[in-house]
């Protein structure tokens, strides 16, 4: 992953890498702000690498923190929106593949038929089982009742 990994220091940064996710990003960055994307990067770089402050950074979370703290995410701010969604990218992958884990274990060969509906309900509860531990089976039963007897009156 190279330049796009958090652990990588400032010196490793590959401009192509960076500007190649940002392509990835098409509702973050039109063709407008890839052109501008490109001249701010390089100008951004120039500048930092003579800077002592950018020499001893542990990665992109330490590069993020430095921007704000000299005020260069207002100087360039399509540099600084790329590296935040370089910071979010593991986290948002991660959230993907337990997803599919999830959904794997859902839906088994004997369940293979299950709709969309249904195996949606059965992720939600799945992935979002801290959320679900915090509501009371009394008010889920409850609810229940009256939606039964909303039904019988009918």
């Amino acid at each position: 992953m190279g330049a796009l990994s958090p652990c990588d220091s400032f010196a490793q940064f590959d401009k192509s890498k960076l500007l190649k996710l940002g392509k990835s990003y098409k509702y973050d960055f039109d063709d407008s702000d890839m052109i501008h994307l490109d001249g701010q990067f390089e100008i951004f770089y120039n500048s930092c690498i003579k800077d002592e402050r950018f020499t001893s950074l542990k990665g992109i979370s330490d590069l993020s923190r430095l921007m704000v703290s000299t005020g260069k995410h207002q100087s360039y701010p399509l540099v600084y929106k790329l590296l935040k969604l370089a910071l979010i990218l593991p986290v948002a992958t991660v959230s993907v593949e337990i997803c599919f884990s999830k959904m794997k274990l859902l839906k088994t060969d004997l369940r293979n038929k299950i709709g969309d509906d249904f195996l949606n309900d059965a992720l939600l509860c799945n992935v979002e089982t801290e959320a679900l531990t915090k509501v009371e089976n009394e008010k889920v039963m409850e609810r229940f009742q009256k939606m039964s007897a909303r039904i019988r009156k009918t």
